[in-house]
């Protein structure tokens, strides 16, 4: 849909990605920058019970935002550590580091939105391969500062995880 100069994006449900993950759930490509002239990246993460969504990292130049469609979720914002019910949601700006992931025993969706939109589809993608076990991690160390993705050690996370 056309209105002036600009274009609107409607993505209907069976025209989105989707990234199989094996713990049941998975991500849903909503837009990428591209998609938004680099307003916003979205995408719907669905996690099964007590699976980590992210280990700990930060943004250089995205905010983040996370509204909790359902389930709960256990973030690390910081050194703050939060449950989200269904309804919740938490608002990361950059250069603060963050994780999250099901709460223990609890599958959890989520809607992401990063802004401004970097193109990170690719990074999506490559995540799924990760998982699958058809890719390593340290495949995705070199794209960091592509996918303005900016990995920490995950020690703090892991032990706040089986706390």
């Amino acid at each position: 849909m056309e209105t002036g100069n600009e274009t609107a994006l409607i993505v209907r449900p069976e025209e989105a990605e989707y990234v199989a993950l094996p713990h049941g759930g998975g991500f849903r490509l909503l837009a990428d920058a591209a998609d938004t002239g680099g307003a916003l990246g979205a995408s719907r993460l669905a996690l099964g019970k007590g699976a980590d969504g992210a280990r700990p990292h930060y943004h250089t130049v995205s905010t983040e935002l996370f509204y909790v469609l359902d389930g709960k979720v256990e973030f690390l914002v910081g050194e703050e550590r939060a449950s989200v019910g269904q309804g919740g949601m938490v608002v990361v700006p950059p250069k603060v580091a963050h994780a999250f992931g099901a709460a223990a025993g609890c599958t959890a969706e989520l809607l992401a939105v990063l802004t401004p939109g970097i193109d990170r589809f690719g990074y999506f993608r490559t995540l799924g391969r990760i998982q699958h076990g058809l890719d390593s991690f340290d495949s995705l160390l070199p794209e960091q500062a592509r996918y303005d993705v900016h990995f920490l050690e995950a020690t703090a996370w892991r032990s706040a995880q089986t706390a």
